[in-house]
């Protein structure tokens, strides 16, 4: 205890980026700061870390009290630890980044924090490095999603290839050729082609699929290279 003693105390927080698509759109989850410094100012879903909490459960405590949300993709994303990024006291944040289908989860979101979803390239600015968090998270997202299906967590169960393509495109913030879209989901063979068709936006259609999972955890590396010009 006596080497201990000496050692300065921090503050610990967690703060997550919670990524959402509607169908159309990649968005951001943010709530209005309820304390000084920088009250009223729009932030990332956060707070502390309690004595008898890990990182994670605070995490997720952190998320159903300020959204109602619950039981969502959740992952670490880094630690921020600069000395001066709070103002009040030395804090170290521990970043997790959180990802949803908004219409799944519509329904379950409270009003009491006042969250509000952003598109992703036209929200506020955003309190202390908050923003840095943000960028981190989307680079972070756009890696794993050439290399794993975590994009599904942000789709419904059936989907269509447009759907998908459309999804890829807002997280790589970048347009994608279409035939060359299909043709690599195709080559995956991770998706299951479905009867039934989506027919609202035009009276062909388009199928709906559905991720197998199964294929998928015996071909880990199908989503690689998806993206053009991403690099592992």
């Amino acid at each position: 205890m006596i080497e201990y003693s000496g050692q300065p105390h921090y503050l610990v927080a967690v703060d997550c980026i919670v990524f959402g698509f509607d169908g159309e759109h990649l968005k951001i989850l943010l709530v209005k700061r309820g304390l000084e410094p920088e009250i009223n100012k729009w932030s990332l879903i956060g707070g502390f870390v309690g004595a008898q909490e890990s990182p994670d459960d605070a995490a997720n405590r952190v998320l159903k009290k300020n959204t109602g949300l619950e039981g969502i993709y959740l992952e670490q994303l880094q630690i921020y630890g600069e000395p001066q990024r709070d103002p009040i006291e030395r804090t170290l944040s521990v970043g997790y980044f959180a990802l949803i289908d908004i219409n799944k989860y519509q329904t379950q979101l409270s009003d009491d924090y006042h969250a509000e979803w952003f598109l992703i390239n036209d929200r506020p600015k955003l309190i202390f490095d908050h923003d840095q968090m943000v960028a981190d998270a989307r680079k972070k997202l756009r890696y794993k999603a050439a290399l794993h299906p975590i994009l599904f967590e942000m789709l419904p169960k059936k989907f269509t290839i447009p759907q998908l393509q459309i999804l890829f495109e807002e997280v790589n913030d970048t347009k994608i050729d279409t035939r060359n879209f299909s043709r690599k989901i195709s080559s995956t063979g991770l998706l299951i082609k479905l009867a039934e068709k989506d027919k609202s936006g035009s009276k062909k259609g388009a199928f709906y699929f559905k991720l197998d999972k199964k294929k998928y955890n015996a071909n880990f590396q199908a989503f690689l290279n998806l993206i053009p010009n991403l690099k592992p």
